[in-house]
């Protein structure tokens, strides 16, 4: 392995068989199990839309999930290199997925609506600007062929 490559390994196991398997579009359950070593069970299934459970997480909000988490992250440490304090953070992210007539589909773009709170009024301007190098510095952001918009906000300081 090179010093500067990751690996990250899950398992994800389909626990949906009904008793017959796929013999047919609807015979079948999509829930399933993803697991990593020394975390908790995630447990999945296809969009509602798709026949699945919406009590489970499924692969669509995991993308969406995925991009607000890293841009996050992303965020706060460019946040710290720029000598910007960050007392609150959240987000609202929203995806748009379109469905080709031969029943593939993608998504189209994700749009992150972060909203932040910083130490000191001074650097807002600074803070909201943030946002574009965070992106590009965000693993998942450059590993997708769809726009990841932002619309950053500020947010009322957290009450200590």
């Amino acid at each position: 392995m090179e010093p500067n490559e990751h690996h990250y390994e899950i398992n994800v196991f389909w626990t949906g068989n009904r008793g017959t398997g796929t013999s047919g579009y609807k015979a079948y359950g999509r829930d399933h199990s993803v697991t990593a070593v020394g975390l908790p069970t995630l447990l999945g299934s296809a969009d509602r839309t798709f026949h699945g459970d919406r009590e489970r997480w499924n692969p669509e909000l995991l993308l969406v999930t995925a991009l607000s988490q890293c841009h996050m992250l992303s965020y706060l440490h460019v946040a710290v290199m720029h000598g910007v304090v960050v007392t609150r953070y959240e987000d609202t992210a929203t995806g748009t997925m379109v469905l080709n007539p031969d029943g593939s589909g993608q998504f189209t773009s994700v749009t992150l609506h972060p909203r932040i709170a910083v130490a000191g009024p001074a650097t807002e301007g600074l803070a909201l600007s943030l946002h574009a190098e965070a992106n590009r510095k965000c693993f998942i952001a450059r590993s997708v062929n769809f726009p990841v918009h932002h619309e950053p906000g500020l947010a009322a300081p957290t009450q200590d």
